[in-house]
C-alpha cells in the first residue's frame, strides 16, 4: 500500500513543474517582444535554467507537432499531459483510500 503523502508529493511536484512551464512561456514572450534582454547575465541565467528544465520535455512534442508556420503549442499540449496526470494522480490515491 503507497502512503498517501506520495501522492500529495507528486501532485506538488508536477505543479511545480506547471509554473516552470508557465515562467518558460512568459520568458519567451518577453524576449521575443524585446522587454527583456539576453545579454543581461541575470537575465541569460534565469533562460538557461529554464530551458535545461523544460526543453528535454518539450523536443518530443514539438517532434510529433506539424509545423504551424511560427507558432509553437508544444507547452499547452504538455501543460494539457501534466493536468491530465494530476487528474491520474489524485483517481489512484482516491482508489487506494477507498480500498
Amino acid at each position: 500500500m503507497i502512503p498517501m503523502p506520495v501522492f500529495t508529493l507528486i501532485d506538488a511536484i508536477l505543479q511545480l513543474y506547471i509554473f516552470i512551464v508557465f515562467a518558460m512561456v512568459i520568458m519567451s514572450w518577453l524576449i521575443g517582444f524585446n522587454v527583456i534582454n539576453r545579454h543581461n547575465r541575470f537575465v541569460d541565467a534565469v533562460w538557461r535554467t529554464l530551458m535545461a528544465l523544460t526543453e528535454p520535455v518539450l523536443r518530443p512534442i514539438r517532434g510529433a507537432l506539424p509545423s504551424m508556420g511560427g507558432i509553437d503549442i508544444s507547452p499547452l499540449i504538455l501543460l494539457l499531459g501534466i493536468f491530465f496526470l494530476r487528474e491520474m494522480n489524485l483517481w489512484v490515491a482516491a482508489r487506494i483510500a477507498i480500498q
